[in-house]
């Protein structure tokens, strides 16, 4: 059995480029004792992605060169010797850019599926996506009813997330997205209470026309000058969960600090960075609650599918150019069993 697999070749310099990554054929080898061999369907791409190709300092170690590119998958097992993973099984790991992938003993959660529930969701918002904004949100933000809550790339697979839990709690929220079309959907399907294009308006003052009295919890995916412009329009004990700086990630320069970290300061702002691996332990707790409010129709979740293998390096791009659509998959196979 042939396994096409993308490899990592050479750390970007600046965005992802044809010299980056490589795609190559290997065999599938035999299985041993407590392994199963998986069948990936889809491909989660998401912003660390790009970290794990640099060695800069980072969570988790770096991808190595020559190695195949780290990324978490959902799948159905199509051989096993491991007694309690059959074959036929949804399940979920750190897969990799690859059609298949063997996974050793405890490497691959089997998934709970409800009737005819896609698979995406459990990518998306019942996944680790939508325990980050779970726990970002609703623990490290806090919102209390009446609060203005600002959330950047809104849009996005956490941002959309992040922006409806502010609405249960009562909030008055405000997203930050890179289209008009965008903001609509945050508005009009979202329930969001407004939005602002940060490609043809000033965010720092539409900040302040949306926000007169400050901003109480921001919710930072992106970092640069969208942090600046709401550190600038902060309230008084605001709290920061720093959950990624993506507007970062291509750069090929050492960057500069917020210009308005004084603010920090002044406003006795709290501000987190966290890792949802920092909530392993709590994943369940997330998942139920994020399932009981999908179940009720209080939150949406958008997914945006590429299909194909082949289209990952491509596809991983969407997510720096603003072109996605909520959480981005790669379709890498068809799933026959459902």
């Amino acid at each position: 059995m042939d396994n096409r697999q993308w490899i990592l070749v050479k750390r970007p310099f600046g965005e992802v480029d044809d010299q980056t990554l490589a795609l190559r054929t290997a065999p599938v080898r035999e299985l041993a004792d407590g392994e199963c061999l998986i069948r990936n369907l889809y491909l989660s791409l998401d912003p660390t992605n790009r970290i794990w190709m640099s060695d800069q300092e980072q969570y988790l170690p770096p991808v190595a060169i020559g190695e195949v590119m780290r990324g978490l998958t959902i799948g159905r097992v199509v051989a096993s010797r491991n007694p309690r993973i059959k074959v036929g099984d949804p399940v979920q790991g750190v897969g990799g850019w690859q059609d298949y992938w063997i996974a050793p003993d405890g490497a691959a959660a089997k998934l709970r599926v409800e009737g005819d529930t896609p698979l995406t969701l459990y990518m998306g918002l019942l996944g680790m996506v939508g325990c980050t904004a779970y726990f970002g949100m609703l623990e490290i933000g806090n919102p209390q009813p009446g609060e203005t809550v600002v959330v950047s790339a809104a849009a996005g697979a956490v941002g959309s997330i992040a922006v409806q839990l502010a609405k249960l709690r009562g909030a008055r929220v405000i997203g930050i997205a890179g289209s008009d079309e965008k903001c609509g959907w945050l508005i009009d399907e979202l329930g969001i209470d407004a939005a602002i294009n940060y490609r043809r308006e000033k965010v720092r003052t539409r900040l302040r026309e949306l926000a007169p009295k400050g901003v109480d919890v921001y919710f930072d995916n992106t970092g640069g000058e969208i942090l600046d412009a709401v550190l600038a329009n902060l309230a008084l004990n605001a709290r920061i969960p720093l959950c990624g700086l993506i507007s970062t990630y291509n750069a090929t320069g050492r960057g500069s600090g917020p210009a308005n970290y004084g603010a920090i300061l002044i406003k006795r702002a709290m501000v987190k960075g966290f890792i949802i691996l920092d909530y392993q332990a709590r994943y369940g707790e997330a998942i139920r609650a994020l399932a009981d409010w999908y179940a009720q129709g209080r939150l949406k979740y958008r997914v945006d599918v590429v299909d194909g293998l082949e289209s990952a390096p491509r596809a991983l791009g969407k997510l720096f150019d603003g072109s996605n659509q909520g959480k981005l998959v790669v379709r890498v196979a068809a799933d026959t069993a459902h």
